[in-house]
């Protein structure tokens, strides 16, 4: 390459920036870039070498093969919304755990990474030289991103909302706390996610997140039913997850230790040592479901140890 043919080559691929940006291509794949590139005077045989030139100047962020973002340096380009991201990088995709808490309100802790929920028939990015994350997530332009895998039929409850510029795909409200209750690590603890499920009660659709729990394990409706009631929210729909078959006691908290106190009618380990008066609040309504009045005493720190 000559010293006369470098400047137009560039200014070649930053026509190809000023494209994309135009045609709100804040996120877009090499395809797309092909589609755009004769507009901007880029030859198909140039395309890799042009976004390779690119993405050492930092115009562009890769984000994994064949995929790419637009950086932030780039004039008059609002960046993309790391949720916007997430949505890119895998599919089906939605936004989960902790960070749908903290999108609902449930949590003031802002958390340092982006939790995408995913199937496991979803080749997911790898990030490499961490053995722990390098099977489960990756870090992009300073954002740390995980995947959490489930089957198919377990990827339900979500939502369409705006990050940004962008429509993505969030769990609702009542998907993101049975996740907490299923994978508190994620979600800052299971003492954050009783605190979570404290703040969600003028919002909470009893009837859904009860129809949730069951779809994923009974197990999970237990771990609910006792947190309802110790919510005091009274309803005929205690009875029906109380109801529910299970063999053996399982754990309250999944992440805490072996042992606790047994309550038979939830069929739960209470292993809350510290964290939570567990004196059951009996509240029965056969018509609805009414609050209590007096606010549970939930005596817990704002992770688990």
């Amino acid at each position: 390459m000559t010293t006369e043919t470098k400047p137009k080559r560039s200014l070649v691929g930053i026509e190809l920036v000023r494209l994309l940006a135009n045609e709100g291509d804040r996120v877009f794949s090499i395809d797309r870039a092909r589609e755009l590139a004769p507009r901007a005077g880029v030859r198909d045989s140039y395309l890799g070498e042009s976004l390779y030139h690119l993405r050492q100047s930092g115009w562009i962020v890769p984000l994994r093969r064949g995929l790419y973002a637009l950086a932030s340096t780039v004039p008059g380009v609002t960046p993309a919304h790391e949720f916007e991201v997430a949505m890119a990088l895998v599919a089906p995709a939605a936004i989960s755990h902790w960070s749908a808490l903290h999108y609902h309100g449930l949590t003031t802790q802002v958390p340092r990474t982006t939790f995408v929920l995913t199937t496991h028939e979803t080749s997911v990015p790898r990030l490499q030289g961490k053995a722990d994350q390098s099977r489960h997530g990756c870090l992009i332009n300073g954002v740390a991103y995980r995947f959490v895998q489930v089957r198919p039929g377990r990827f339900f409850g979500t939502e369409k909302v705006w990050a940004g510029d962008a429509r993505v795909s969030v769990t609702d409200l009542e998907r993101t706390l049975v996740d907490g209750l299923t994978m508190p690590q994620h979600c800052g603890g299971f003492a954050g996610v009783l605190r979570a499920f404290e703040i969600a009660v003028p919002r909470l659709n009893v009837q859904r997140i009860s129809d949730y729990a069951l779809r994923l394990d009974a197990a999970t409706g237990k771990r609910l039913g006792w947190v309802l009631e110790h919510l005091q929210i009274a309803c005929a729909g205690l009875d029906r997850l109380a109801a529910v078959p299970i063999t053996g006691y399982r754990k309250l908290n999944l992440r805490g230790p072996p042992n606790g106190r047994r309550n038979a009618r939830w069929m739960v380990e209470e292993n809350l040592p510290g964290m939570v008066d567990a004196q059951p609040v009996r509240m029965a309504s056969k018509t609805g479901c009414q609050l209590g009045t007096r606010t549970p005493d939930l005596r817990c720190p704002l992770r688990d140890e």
